[in-house]
Parts: C-alpha cells; structure tokens; sequence
C-alpha cells in the first residue's frame, strides 16, 4: 500500500512539493510495518533505495569485530538512505527499528529518477552528503586510531613485561644474596677468625670483585669447562653443594692459589667465606640487572612520551628524526619477531621543524606500518632524511613486491584497504595525507614498482604549521 500525501508532506525531504507532485512519490513507495529490533539494511549492503520513516524510531550502528557501535538515531516523520541510493555505493551503516513503527520504501532506481526530475529533493539530498562522509570518516578515523593505540599497548606491554619480570627477579635472588652475605658474616664470628685475618679476607673479596668487573664473557663451551674445574677443585676443599658457587667463582676467573688463600685464612669457615664471595658476586651482577632493567623500562616510557610529545604544547619545535626514532621503539614489538632490518641514512645536520608532534607521529607509524606489512617477515626498510630546496624530505622505504598496478591510483582514498577484513579501515594513508598536507602544508607522495614501494614526505622549514 502507498503512503498518503498527508503523511509525505510531514517529512522534510518533500519541502515546497505541491499535491500532484507529492502523489508521484507516493504512487512510487510500498509502505510496511516493522517489529521492534528489526534490522531494515544490513553494513555494507547494496542500497535498497530511499526509506522513509512514517511511524517509529530507529537507530544507525557501525558494526565492526562483531561489536555494535550507535552512532544516530532518526524519529518519525524523516528519510534515510538517500545517499546510497544515489551514488550506488553500499550503505555505510546498518538501520535498525529501535521501536516498531511504519515505513514507505521506494526502490533505488525510481528514486533516482524521481530526484532527478524533482530539484528541490535532488539539492536537499545533496546538501547532506558532506556532513554524512565527513562524520562517518572522521569516526572512523577515529576507530583505527584507538585500535592502532590499542595494538601499540599491548606490544608495549609485552615490552615493558620483559625487563620487569626480570627486575622482579633480579630483586628476589638479591634479598637471597644479601641473606647468604649476613649468614657467613655470623659464621666468621662463631668461627673466631681474627682482625687481622678477616682484613685479609676482604682484600680477597675485593680481588674477586674487581676481576669479575674487568673480566670478558666467556663462551658457553669455556664457561661450562671452567665451572667445572671450578666444582672440583671447590669439592676438594669439602664445601657443600659446590655447584651453587661454582659458577659466580668461575667467572670472577680466580685461581687456585686464591682459594688456597682463603681456605688457609678462614679455616673452618672456609665453606662460609666462599659462600660470602659467591654471594657478594651475585648480588652485584644481580643490582647490574636490575639497574639495566630499570633503564629499559624507563626508555620505554620515554619513547612513549616523547611519541605523544607529552608535556608540551600542540605545536612543537622537534627533531624530525626523534619523531622517526620513537615511533620506531613504539613498533617496535611488530619488528622484534622478524628478520626485518631498519636502515637509518639520516642527515643529521637538518634544522628542526615547528610541527604538530603527535601528530606528524601519526604518519610515521601509518607507513611504517604499512612497510611492515608490506615484508612480512622479512626484508629491509629504508628510512632517509635530506634538504630538499625549502623543504625537509623523509624518504620510507621498503623492498617489498610493491603496490599493484591496479591499486595504485586508490591506496589514497579513504576507506579504501587492501588488509583483511578487521585489519584496517582504509584512513591510514588518507590520515597520513591530511595531517602532511592540512596540518603542514607539505605534501606526500609514492614511488612504487616491483622492487619495493618508498613514500615520501616534504615538510616546508617555513613554519607552516596549523
């Protein structure tokens, strides 16, 4: 059944119609009920014309990794897909009754016919294609913005657990170090051994010390043979689980006669005064990695500071290449488990630029990414920095098979992606090519071919920025 001309004449779409006119469109819709919670165009579906809302509610979601995200909602009397219908594209959103209600449906092609002889309808229509792409774009970009943060967290999370796990560990086994020291010191008073003899056992100790600071790795095969003779010879002074030392004392590389010296000079509590330098040992290697711990995980969050140039100010006067540098720490777990190789060709003599840090950081990390990808699990990316007439160019690089003839011409365009479905959303290039031509007034470009792909990026040295 069609709709009544009462009822168009409500919504605004047919504003300055007269009834005649109105009669057309109406004669053109067929007009059903729907149930609450019906879904009435699916995401991506092919359009199924212009729906008009005589009666109801409903709401437009963005679905993606089987979540649904509301993003509108529409009351009756009002119109929708218009757009889609016009353009031929699929519907950006899906549509669904928020209550039951009535609505009128006028297939895509009669409704292109119709707009197309009706110019108030067609101008209206028109009018609203700006504000819609430019609101489904900016969520989306918004979307693949919290999802790259989101990938970017959990890598540096992982990067972050690493030296804290072993911070954790370093500071138990020295609680177990510093316990062992005070248990010997206790064994050399009930052991009775003189002023004069525990100096002497100091000197040993420091002895000890300072060869293990000045002394080289050894290789496995060495460092086995010598923990080895190292075990015997501990043995034969009958010291107790001589293993557990065997190792610190290997690799302090002290010698026979030392530890006949300190076996003549402690006495009975010759066991205790080994365990006491075995002990010191390991405590220091121990505080060594907590101390290399600690300044991994601070890096860490330096990168990620000086990434989102926390602290200062929207506008910053910045290093291109500390940008560059890191992002490349805050991808750095995408690359750790690769055979990638990054090569740095850097002119480090550039002036720096007033940019919008956070931003321009962005775009490194979207072709970065992209060359990632691009290589899989192996190959090389190129990063290059120069002095281009007024300009400061960055040149990324990968030796990839490059980017396909047919899908050249598109790499740029929003919403277009050539990953799986969930893995990108197609604004990563279109993000990239805004904040280098919007934000900078700079512009960005690509040269590709079957031996890899290279964007490059111009920044002007005037400050530009905006």
């Amino acid at each position: 059944m069609a709709p009544s001309v009462e009822e168009l004449r409500a919504i605004d779409l047919f504003d300055g119609l007269d009834d005649a006119q109105l009669g057309v469109w109406a004669a053109a819709a067929e007009t059903r009920a729907v149930a609450d919670g019906e879904v009435l165009v699916g995401q991506d579906e092919p359009s199924r014309g212009l729906w008009l809302l005589l009666e109801g509610t409903v709401e437009s979601l963005v679905v993606a990794d089987g979540r649904s995200e509301r993003i509108g909602h529409q009351a009756a009397p009002t119109w929708m897909g218009a757009i889609a219908a016009l353009t031929e594209a699929p519907v950006g959103v899906e549509i669904r009754a928020m209550t039951a209600g009535r609505v009128a449906l006028i297939p895509p092609e009669r409704f292109v016919e119709l707009a197309l002889q009706t110019p108030s309808v067609h101008r209206k229509v028109m009018q609203r294609v700006g504000p819609v792409l430019s609101r489904l774009s900016a969520r989306e970009q918004h979307r693949e913005r919290l999802a790259a943060l989101g990938t970017m967290a959990a890598g540096l999370a992982h990067e972050l657990n690493n030296p804290a796990a072993a911070a954790n560990r370093a500071a138990s086994d020295l609680i177990e170090a510093i316990k062992a020291i005070a248990k010997a010191l206790d064994a050399f008073v009930e052991a009775g051994i003189e002023r004069a003899d525990a100096e002497k056992l100091l000197e040993l100790q420091r002895q000890a010390l300072d060869r293990a600071a000045t002394c080289t790795a050894l290789d496995a095969l060495d460092a086995a043979d010598e923990e080895d003779a190292m075990r015997d010879r501990l043995e034969d002074l009958g010291v107790a689980d001589a293993w557990r030392l065997a190792e610190p004392l290997a690799r302090a590389r002290v010698d026979e006669a030392w530890l006949s010296d300190v076996a003549r000079l402690a006495g009975p509590a010759t066991d205790a005064a080994l365990r006491w330098v075995a002990a010191s040992l390991t405590a220091r290697t121990l505080a060594q990695e907590l101390k290399d711990s600690t300044e991994r995980m601070g890096a860490l969050v330096g990168a990620v500071k000086s990434y989102a140039y926390m602290d200062r100010g929207g506008l910053v006067e910045a290093d291109v290449h500390e940008g560059l540098e890191t992002t490349l720490v805050v991808l750095g777990h995408k690359l750790k488990h690769t055979r990638i190789e990054v090569v740095r060709d850097y002119d480090r003599s550039l002036p720096k630029l007033t940019v919008h840090g956070s931003e321009l950081n962005q775009v490194w990390t979207n072709l970065l990414d992209n060359a990632i990808d691009a290589l899989g699990e192996s190959g090389t990316i190129t990063i290059r920095t120069s002095l281009d007439g007024p300009c400061v160019l960055v040149d990324i690089a990968d030796d990839g098979p490059g980017i396909p003839d047919e899908l050249r011409a598109r790499v740029m365009e929003p919403f277009f992606t050539t990953k799986d479905a969930g893995r990108g959303t197609g604004l990563g290039l279109d993000t990239a090519r805004r904040i280098v031509e919007e934000r900078h007034t700079g512009t960005l470009s690509f040269e590709t071919g079957a031996g890899g792909t290279t964007f490059h990026v111009w920044l002007p040295l005037a400050g530009t920025a905006r």
